[in-house]
């Protein structure tokens, strides 16, 4: 039997880092961002490489979701999940049996990361609003909080956040987690040229992150509206 990991973020929050970590392991497939495409084709959200991801992609929301409850050659499947995508006719109601889990990032952090990557940073894209609503709907599901790592913890102490996530999950924890060989891997999305440039360098967690990013004008805008959200949200982490 297959355990299903569905990992829920916004973008630039350490999520493609915590995939390799997951990818690390010898037991677990993984998955990364099945929704993006059912999600550009939605909406025409004008994303880098938009164009690419929706011809490499299946972009039917409910073929995508019946492929990922499908077979799996692994014990665990890890699903790299971004909660803004979640714009058509999936729900978490849909996702049945997968164990979810929520990692979060300061939103300072994701819009200054988010701003060297695309032009437009609204809160909407960045997901912080999505994510709480998809956490108290999980946490209503099981009547206790879902799992929450925050991707600061993770960087700090990824052998400590890791093994807690995956105690969280009930899944073992394994040391291999925490180191992965340099370059691309053939389940990476086809975004990953514009998206993980310091991902495909990398071969593990890179250590704590530097002082937070002071904000101005329409950006702090976009922080004081996501705050809140990150807030309600850290008070549940592991």
């Amino acid at each position: 039997m297959t355990t299903r990991i569905a990992l829920w973020s916004g973008p630039r929050n350490l999520s493609t880092a915590v995939m390799r970590s997951f990818g690390a392991r010898g037991d677990c497939h993984v998955s990364d961002e099945p929704f993006y495409g059912a999600y550009l084709k939605h909406t025409g959200d004008d994303h880098p490489m938009a164009g690419d991801v929706i011809a490499d992609m299946d972009c039917d929301w409910h073929s995508v979701t019946a492929a990922l409850s499908g077979p799996c050659a692994k014990p665990i499947w890890y699903q790299k999940h971004m909660v803004h995508h979640m714009v058509g006719e999936v729900a978490l109601d849909d996702l049945k049996g997968f164990q979810h889990a929520f990692l979060i990032r300061a939103p300072e952090r994701v819009i200054a990361s988010y701003a060297e990557k695309r032009e437009v940073v609204t809160a909407e894209g960045l997901g912080f609003a999505q994510q709480r609503a998809w956490f108290e709907a999980e946490a209503d599901r099981l009547g206790h909080a879902p799992p929450v790592v925050d991707s600061a913890d993770v960087l700090a102490d990824p052998a400590g956040t890791l093994s807690r996530l995956c105690a969280a999950l009930g899944i073992a924890w394994t040391d291999s987690m925490l180191q992965w060989p340099a370059g691309p891997r053939d389940t990476d999305g086809v975004w990953a040229p514009h998206w993980y440039g310091r991902v495909l360098a990398s071969t593990g967690f890179d250590g704590r992150e530097g002082p937070q990013p002071a904000l101005t004008g329409e950006t702090a805008n976009v922080r004081d509206e996501c705050r809140p959200h990150y807030e309600f949200l850290s008070a549940h982490k592991l």
